[in-house]
């Protein structure tokens, strides 16, 4: 039996993240709850749904089957002696459980012991499927092929690296430019506050934000399309898989961009988004991909974190203009209502969590100095 070495697994972190997207995805839209006198349990012993369709079945199971599997994973990888599948499978019914009733709390959304038990039974295809890949050997190759192209600590920077494309589905003002919250925490607050005599102590600003100048969107789009090149050089072993990683991101992130703005606009207008601003931004971040091919981890950090920061400041000080928040209302209203909201929060926070990240990695490499 191969052992494996001590080091984190990249599946904990994913587990975590497919949790709270679980969570959210189940209490959404977190409002007007309200206490019914029925107990929060009264689902399990209540009649089957009479109205039922296959898309219900299919995302009830699919839903739960990536946390299935990677949790599995994860204790396949950590606690090689534990009962992995059913493990998973007892987490699964008992999150799904809890999550239904408080569903009996929130007014749009009704509990049911179908779901719970399509949730169980999507965890459990998950661990058994993940359980099957151990068997065949694939896992084993995950492994090596891990050791040979990624550094120990690795999994943060991995899990982030494997978000990325999903939060560039969400449209933003500025190709590659997520983080751009400002505006709409203003409003939130404002709107939250709006009766209270806290809004005073709201601040404001003395000037109304402007569209970036066309040196600032080059300089927006060549970092975020830079920041995952740099994330994965801080973790990759040689500068030969740096140069692979780096031309993937751009594939990726290209390939990304236009999903996104062909479920936006229409297939035809699936490359409208790239422009000479784009483009010049593209040669930027290829240049600097190059340069920084041999630069150590700690360097990468370090130019990765100034960079996010330079990137969320010029994008929170410029406003987006009108076109696009008709667009984004379209879009929120549209065909994404479906995610209820995750893509875009994935969106709005991945360069956030980027910047905890970098921060943590940098702090702990100070700390802890390679001999």
């Amino acid at each position: 039996m191969r052992t494996y070495p001590s080091r984190k697994t990249l599946a904990w972190p994913l587990v975590w993240i497919y949790t709270l997207l679980i969570v959210y995805a189940s209490l959404y839209p977190f409002e007007n709850w309200r206490v019914q006198g029925i107990a929060p349990w009264a689902f399990l012993t209540a009649p089957l749904p009479q109205y039922w369709t296959g898309f219900d079945v299919l995302s009830n199971v699919v839903g739960y089957a990536p946390f299935g599997f990677l949790l599995a994973m994860a204790l396949h990888r950590t606690r090689r002696h534990w009962p992995a599948i059913v493990l998973t499978t007892l987490m699964a019914a008992l999150l799904s459980l809890m999550l239904e009733s408080m569903q009996m709390f929130l007014p749009v959304r009704v509990p049911s012991n179908v779901d719970a038990a399509l949730n169980t039974l999507g965890a459990l295809a998950g661990a058994i499927t993940a359980r099957a890949l151990e068997w065949v050997g694939l896992l084993d190759r995950w492994s090596r092929f891990r050791d040979r192209w990624f550094v120990h600590d690795a999994s943060g920077g991995m899990a982030l690296l494997a978000v990325w494309p999903l939060a560039l589905l969400f449209p933003v003002p500025v190709t590659f430019g997520l983080g751009q919250v400002l505006e709409r925490v203003e409003l939130a607050l404002a709107h939250l506050l709006e009766d209270s005599a806290m809004r005073e102590w709201l601040p404001l600003r003395e000037v109304e934000l402007q569209p970036l100048l066309p040196i600032s969107e080059i300089l927006c789009v060549a970092i975020g399309l830079l920041m995952p090149c740099l994330l994965a050089y801080g973790v990759l072993r040689e500068w030969r898989q740096r140069v692979v990683v780096a031309m993937l991101v751009v594939w990726v992130g290209f390939l990304t961009s236009g999903l996104s703005a062909a479920l936006t606009y229409g297939p035809s207008h699936a490359w409208d988004w790239i422009s000479g601003e784009v483009m010049t931004g593209l040669l930027l971040a290829v240049v600097g991909m190059a340069a920084l091919s041999f630069s150590p981890a700690r360097v990468c950090w370090v130019l990765a974190l100034a960079a996010l920061v330079w990137q969320l400041s010029l994008l929170n000080n410029a406003s987006a203009d009108a076109y696009f928040a008709l667009t984004l209302q379209t879009w929120e209203q549209g065909r994404f209502i479906r995610f209820h909201g995750l893509i875009q929060w994935l969106g709005w926070l991945w360069p956030y969590a980027t910047l905890l990240y970098l921060v943590n990695r940098l702090s702990s490499s100070a700390q802890n100095p390679e001999p």
